[in-house]
């Protein structure tokens, strides 16, 4: 059962350690990523060219590089972390019940 709030997302064994996988969730594309076995969520979309960062990009630690242009963002809380992106990605809540992800998207 999803825990209140939360919409499940992807299977954990979906999302091996150190790969990320693209969702869509409530209408957004959300990328699941796993550093260290941890799993976060942002939004999958670049701010700087809109191109995916789950399908496109490189993962370094907890960094996500975008393909199209190198932009950078920290996955565990959206910030920009290299140019030329100025505007951080959206970052989400995960809990992980019964080897499902979920994932908490705000209602617009």
């Amino acid at each position: 059962m999803a825990p209140q709030g939360y919409v499940a997302a992807a299977g954990i064994s979906d999302i091996p350690q150190g790969t990320m996988k693209t969702v869509r969730i409530a209408g957004r594309n959300i990328a699941l990523i796993n550093v260290d076995g941890e799993i976060f969520a942002v939004d999958d979309t670049c701010t700087h060219a809109q191109c995916s960062l789950g399908n496109e990009g490189f993962l370094e630690g907890q960094v996500i590089t975008c393909g199209c242009h190198g932009a950078q963002f920290d996955v565990t809380t959206g910030k920009v972390q290299g140019l030329p992106a100025t505007v951080d990605i959206g970052s989400y809540p995960v809990k992980i019940t019964d080897n499902t992800v979920y994932v908490a998207i705000p209602t617009v």
